[in-house]
């Protein structure tokens, strides 16, 4: 009778320990997944240590909290990037390149647009295997990337502006149409029609909504819009930034677990930061204190720039009007209307 009354006992006991070990293994297998997920996403970004690869040439930080994010759109035809341009472009150049000055209380940005034609002086750099590059006089803009790699840009543009750069962030081709495409498309609209010229994007005047591919032939589009040159593209893109950001903000992207992975997911693919930046927890910091800002308050400028006289198919950077937008942007004042006037418009 005692073994009888036992038996319950026994079993209850054992459906217990039986679930007890569900749940621990439920447990450590969540816990795996998301360190998996973690180390997946983490692994997925390559860096860049900006002070050891720059040195002590760097201007001094003038806002202490402002932030300025260098952002880079290389134009690598590598890997995946090959199936999306099939240029036969050697190596990868800063393809777009902006200067996003986020000031103190993070509500508003300006976004300056440095033109890849432009003329400029390349400082001493090192390049990605750290040899030194000698400094060189009237080289395009460009073209500091495909020699010398991000730090090198970074380097440059810190010395043609004397802004300090606190991150910069560069996304390939790859990682552009895969943002897209993870976000299910970006809507624009068109006051005239695209005509698609040497194989560009063809769309009519009015709103489309734009897959990652097709997104990514917008941006580049240059001889179907406009006047065709690459001031005019710049116009393009800016547009097409903040519409993005503009459904991100839609989406609450930011705030969705599930839309966030398959952001950062498709992000981190083709991304390379700063080292500061470079791990999921740093990112999602950084944008989690950007989520103030509005695209709709987002001022875009481009870089005021005048066509050379020695060369009329490239610019220089025009004079007094760049020096007064990099010093509003170093002192994190409001840009003045003079320093947006740019005497090549595109």
């Amino acid at each position: 009778m005692t073994e009888t009354h036992a038996r319950p006992g026994r079993r209850r006991r054992r459906i217990l320990r039986i679930t007890l070990l569900l749940v621990a293994v439920l447990i450590l297998g969540a816990a795996g997944a998301g360190w998996w997920t973690y180390s997946h996403l983490n692994g997925n970004i390559d860096s860049v240590d900006l002070d050891q690869a720059i040195g002590d040439n760097r201007p001094a930080k003038v806002a202490a909290n402002a932030q300025n994010i260098l952002v880079l759109g290389s134009d690598s035809r590598a890997g995946a990037n090959g199936d999306l341009d099939h240029g036969s472009v050697s190596g990868a150049r800063s393809d777009t390149a902006m200067l996003v000055h986020i000031p103190e209380g993070r509500a508003r940005a300006t976004a300056v647009s440095i033109p890849r034609d432009t003329l400029i002086t390349r400082p001493e750099c090192k390049d990605r295997d750290g040899k030194s590059v000698p400094s060189a006089k009237r080289v395009m803009f460009n073209s500091v990337y495909a020699l010398a790699g991000p730090a090198c840009v970074v380097n440059t543009v810190e010395q043609m502006s004397g802004v300090r750069v606190d991150h910069f962030v560069e996304v390939d081709f790859a990682g552009f149409k895969g943002l897209v495409d993870a976000l299910g498309g970006v809507t624009v609209t068109l006051d005239k029609p695209m005509s698609g010229a040497k194989g560009g994007l063809k769309l009519d005047a009015g709103t489309h909504r734009l897959n990652g591919t097709d997104s990514l032939k917008f941006v580049r589009t240059r001889y179907g819009y406009g006047d065709g040159s690459d001031l005019g593209r710049i116009g393009l893109q800016q547009q097409f930034m903040l519409a993005m950001l503009a459904e991100i903000k839609k989406q609450d992207a930011l705030g969705n677990p599930a839309r966030l992975y398959k952001l950062a997911d498709a992000g981190t693919k083709s991304l390379t930061t700063d080292s500061d930046l470079a791990s999921l927890t740093a990112l999602s910091d950084f944008a989690q204190s950007m989520k103030g800002v509005d695209p709709e308050t987002m001022e875009t400028i481009m870089l005021p720039v005048a066509y050379d006289k020695v060369d009329p198919n490239r610019v220089v950077v025009a004079e007094p009007q760049a020096t007064q937008l990099w010093d509003a942007l170093r002192k994190d004042e409001k840009v003045p209307a003079s320093a947006k006037e740019s005497p090549a418009k595109g």
